[in-house]
């Protein structure tokens, strides 16, 4: 009984959530949206981030989710009702981080970046520097 439950919730959950995956490209970057790129330090160092991104890791160096500090940041950018868009080298980690926010922490209006940095780049868009903060 308690699988079955456990299930129905997943179900309903899943339901309720509204993952978007988009192609980037610097169409989908000129219109108004929060960013949050969830790459590592040295991964904005090296090529620059999007012009007015936030920087949040939700892995770490390591390839391990950091998702209560990652959240803790994330709160204090975007509510859970809110639209933003999440970025990383290629569009797998931000899958697996706006699935875990959709389906386990209630964010409503996730939109995963495919492509991410590295589609961006190979087609020219020229980044930010970052600079650490």
């Amino acid at each position: 009984m308690k699988k079955i439950i456990m299930a129905i919730f997943a179900l309903i959950s899943f339901a309720n959530a509204d993952i978007r995956n988009v192609v980037v490209n610097k169409a989908i970057l000129s219109k108004p949206m929060k960013i949050i790129d969830i790459r590592t330090p040295a991964e904005w160092s090296k090529t620059g981030i999007i012009a007015g991104a936030h920087t949040i890791m939700f892995f770490d160096e390591k390839g391990n989710m950091k998702t209560d500090a990652f959240e803790a940041k994330l709160r204090k950018i975007v509510k859970k009702n809110e639209p933003f868009a999440l970025v990383c080298l290629t569009g797998s980690r931000t899958a697996v981080a706006s699935q875990f926010l959709s389906e386990e922490r209630g964010y409503e209006n996730v939109t995963n970046l495919q492509g991410g940095m590295s589609k961006l780049i190979r087609e020219g868009y020229k980044t930010t520097p970052y600079r650490g903060r």
